[in-house]
């Protein structure tokens, strides 16, 4: 922790030199931006080791400001003539750009006043013998489940920790440590002419919260056999389960329709929906960048504006935007402290499992896989290629394969049946799975 602590004091010290080199330069304000990070990658594939690799990077970054032109610069080198280079560098650029009313610090009085701890900072003293033991009997475990597991991916192993330092010249100076661990493997099953690969993975900011390197060879192992023997079905309307995994993409839809630059660039579906049922009421929606260990948590975001848990989505009805400082005055609207993007983003999940929305669906299709971007944000219109499983009676049948699910996504969200209490937890995004009215699906 002390050679934390010392780092830390290095990045507030250059964040600080920055500045007061900006404002001897002529900047009416600035802000800053600095970090270090150190991390370990291990893959191997078959029983050998692919590749280790050690990195450790840093950077520092400078946006200066006069009255409202703004420039930019960087750079990795943390000597004193580098850092005035690229204060000079920023400032040059500013004094040519055109103004721009609604640039500039987010306001005094929104900066963050504490830093609370969030526990988001464990590293892992795993040595690089440990890391290739651990990936090996990750793959292993999936190659030894089944005899149609006839090829791998490989496994990786991830460990990574970094500390990063914001400041302006509202004399705003915050920073922390954080540390992200993960463990990855995919292999290729084969039975007859059908050849299907899959995947599993364990992430988590501390080592001990992840799943077994067993535990996630036998996951990938078993996802890949269920594809076996996938096939078309012929085109029709059915209902649609998103499995958790997959439902995670449409709650990132959600964030890109209510993003401040979706907005205010008029290229967003939910435009002026604000206040408006865009949900069944029973949903709500939250964010809650103070959740301790989360994925995603920070005391302040990226303008050094004070994060707070807030509802996005409640009782059905948008409560919420996602806005920085800059959009919100493009809107006439305040920051939403949401300037570098939503922190742990969830939808409170139902009761039910993913067997008993299966039940309650009937028959129609499990989505376990999404492939393709085909999603217009203007229209909300939504079409992309889909793997998973035809069900009837409540129960799986079969795999899917080459189909495609369309729809439009206002309707998609209207249409929510319910959300299963199967919760995708790895991610900054927490959802179970979504059960869907009736989707076209296009196959044969």
């Amino acid at each position: 922790m002390n050679d934390i602590s010392e780092r830390q004091d290095q990045l507030r010290e250059i964040v600080t030199d920055m500045l007061a080199e900006a404002t001897r330069q002529g900047a009416s304000s600035a802000e800053a931006g600095a970090n270090m990070d150190n991390g370990l990658s291990v893959a191997v594939r078959m029983g050998e080791v692919e590749t280790i690799e050690h990195t450790r990077d840093q950077g520092v970054g400078i946006s200066v400001y006069f009255g409202q032109r703004k420039g930019t610069a960087s750079t990795s080198d943390f000597k004193p003539e580098a850092i005035r280079d690229a204060v000079r560098a920023a400032c040059n650029i500013a004094r040519y750009t055109a103004e721009d009313s609604c640039t500039g610090l987010a306001d005094a009085g929104r900066m963050a006043r504490e830093i609370p701890d969030l526990d988001l900072y464990h590293p892992w003293a795993i040595s690089v013998e440990q890391a290739i033991e651990s990936g090996i009997a990750c793959e292993t475990a999936a190659r030894e489940l089944d005899p149609r597991i006839t090829n791998s991916e490989g496994a990786s192993l991830n460990s990574h920790t970094g500390i990063q330092v914001y400041g302006n010249s509202h004399g705003f100076l915050g920073g922390y440590p954080s540390s992200h661990h993960s463990l990855s493997c995919a292999v290729v099953g084969q039975q007859g002419d059908s050849m299907q690969r899959d995947y599993w993975y364990t992430s988590a900011r501390n080592a001990e919260a992840l799943e077994s390197a067993i535990e996630v060879g036998r996951r990938a192992g078993e996802r890949t056999l269920a594809r076996l023997g996938a096939r078309q079905i012929k085109t029709c309307d059915a209902p649609v389960i998103f499995q958790a995994e997959v439902a995670v993409s449409l709650l990132r839809s959600l964030v890109g329709a209510i993003s401040g630059s979706s907005l205010y660039r008029r290229s967003s579906f939910l435009l002026d929906r604000l206040g408006e049922r865009i949900f069944p009421d029973f949903v709500r929606i939250s964010e809650d960048p103070l959740l301790p260990r989360g994925n995603a948590s920070a005391p302040f975001d990226s303008e050094g504006v004070a994060t707070a848990p807030k509802d996005l989505v409640s009782d059905g009805i948008l409560r919420s935007y996602l806005l920085g400082s800059y959009s919100a005055r493009r809107l006439g609207m305040e920051s939403t402290a949401n300037a570098g993007g939503v922190r742990n983003l969830s939808i409170d999940s139902g009761e039910l499992s993913l067997d008993e929305l299966l039940q309650q669906m009937g028959s129609g299709l499990l989505v376990s896989e999404l492939m393709g971007s085909g999603v217009n944000m203007v229209t909300g219109d939504y079409s992309r290629g889909a793997a998973g499983f035809w069900v009837e009676h409540g129960e799986i049948q079969y795999p899917v394969e080459e189909i495609t699910i369309a729809g439009n996504l206002g309707q998609m969200f209207a249409g929510l049946q319910a959300v299963g209490s199967d919760i995708e937890r790895r991610g900054s995004t927490r959802t179970g799975s979504w059960l869907l009215s009736p989707m076209t699906i296009a196959g044969s």
